[in-house]
């Protein structure tokens, strides 16, 4: 009898359940996903540009050869590192971050040739894809900053009471950051 009565009293809880916070867990989950989709798309985008801006700096600095490899080994190394939304962990996270970062400076570095040599200044291609780049570099900013305002938003749903409960049953779990790099707090160190 006293089974029968805790199963007809979990009988009757299943149609509170649907506010439990199961489904806005799942819609965040999504979203964060959604998210991660967005900031893969960016990075995509940077590094489909960088091979038209290694074509023309190509032409006019052959001389800075060694600048423009480490550029197209960062971005081979950037591209063939890819992170699924479904395993967004910690040490994922890092590496992918890890590659990201080194193609970043390698393109400060090329920046760098740009302001060495004037007559780069003139070529309006080259100024074009460079607008083009600081663009990307912003947006991949800013979608960072969305990815983890979606992954705050869902790890602070499935830690509150009491869909934390619910988190557990259904194995929902916290998803990872994108955290600055260690020495991001100092300006870089710019020379000629």
């Amino acid at each position: 009898m006293r089974y029968l009565r805790i199963i007809l009293l979990a009988l009757a809880a299943v149609p509170f359940l649907s506010s439990c916070g199961y489904n806005t867990m799942v819609e965040q989950s999504e979203a964060v996903d959604a998210q991660w989709a967005q900031v893969e798309n960016v990075y995509q985008r940077r590094a489909d540009l960088i091979p038209n801006l290694v074509a023309t700096v190509k032409g006019y600095a052959e001389h800075e050869q060694e600048t423009l490899t480490a550029v197209i080994e960062a971005r081979a190394k950037a591209t063939s590192l890819t992170l699924d939304a479904s395993n967004l962990t910690e040490e994922n996270m890092a590496q992918f971050q890890a590659a990201q970062e080194g193609l970043s400076q390698a393109l400060q570095r090329l920046m760098l040739v740009h302001e060495q040599y004037p007559d780069l200044k003139a070529n309006e291609q080259f100024r074009d894809l460079q607008v083009q780049l600081e663009g990307t570099e912003n947006r991949i900013s800013t979608e960072r900053n969305r990815f983890n305002e979606a992954a705050r938003a869902y790890n602070t749903t499935i830690k509150k009471f009491p869909t934390n409960f619910i988190a557990s049953w259904f194995n929902f779990e916290p998803k990872a950051y994108f955290k600055a790099e260690e020495g991001a707090q100092n300006a870089p160190k710019v020379e000629f």
